[in-house]
């Protein structure tokens, strides 16, 4: 959902570099983890369904205030989990940046951004979920939250890095990219609805797509106890 539509050369080379580096270690970081403890075959074939439909969505591009879109991340991270949410915010931008939505130079950052909306989300779910949340709120609120956090994450890169060219003082561009943060928050609300709905949808017919098995199983044999 956040995402920062900003030209080549738009962040000072400094940025760029911090951006680059944090980003490549948190995707090392993310390798090294799925090699030392492997991954199951549900999750691959959930990720690269979920990346496909990222990916689709985040082309539609909305041109209000430098543009607006979803990009189902909350609804990644929740069905791929956290490791493959952030390898697939990776792949979504790498693709959309070749197709000219986004810089190459701000793979970095908003690889960043969206691994962190991926990231909040699962794990909102599975803290929700554990406080006997039932799935469309659980799932609806840790959406919201993670994408919420993304769009956070979003601003303070761009106020920190500053904008190369911009005529705003450093506090007339906090004020114009809190606007920006404020609309992408109200998007997150509307995306997090639509993600509740399909968590919902999928614990009803598949529950183990969404790791909800054995709360269905508790939750039954409680019933008939």
């Amino acid at each position: 959902m956040a995402h920062i539509h900003l030209g080549e050369g738009s962040f000072p080379l400094w940025a760029l570099a911090l951006w680059t580096l944090i980003g490549a270690g948190l995707i090392g970081v993310v390798v090294y983890r799925i090699r030392k403890g492997g991954i199951e075959t549900r999750q691959i074939a959930l990720a690269g369904i979920a990346g496909a439909a990222s990916f689709a969505v985040f082309q539609l591009n909305i041109p209000v205030w430098g543009g607006i879109h979803m990009n189902l991340t909350g609804l990644v991270g929740i069905l791929a989990g956290p490791l493959l949410g952030a390898l697939i915010a990776l792949v979504v931008n790498i693709f959309s940046a070749a197709l000219g939505h986004g810089a190459v130079g701000l793979l970095g950052a908003n690889t960043l951004v969206n691994a962190s909306e991926a990231v909040v989300a699962y794990y909102a779910f599975r803290t929700l979920v554990g406080l006997d949340w039932d799935v469309f709120p659980a799932s609806t609120g840790a959406a919201t939250l993670g994408l919420s956090a993304g769009a956070v994450l979003m601003g303070a890169i761009i106020v920190v890095s500053g904008v190369n060219g911009s005529a705003l003082p450093r506090a007339d561009l906090t004020v114009a990219v809190a606007g920006l943060v404020g609309l992408n928050l109200g998007v997150a609300v509307i995306e997090g609805l639509l993600t509740g709905f399909v968590v919902q949808f999928l614990a009803s017919v598949r529950p183990d797509l969404v790791g909800l098995v054995d709360r269905l199983g508790r939750d039954a044999s409680e019933v008939t106890a």
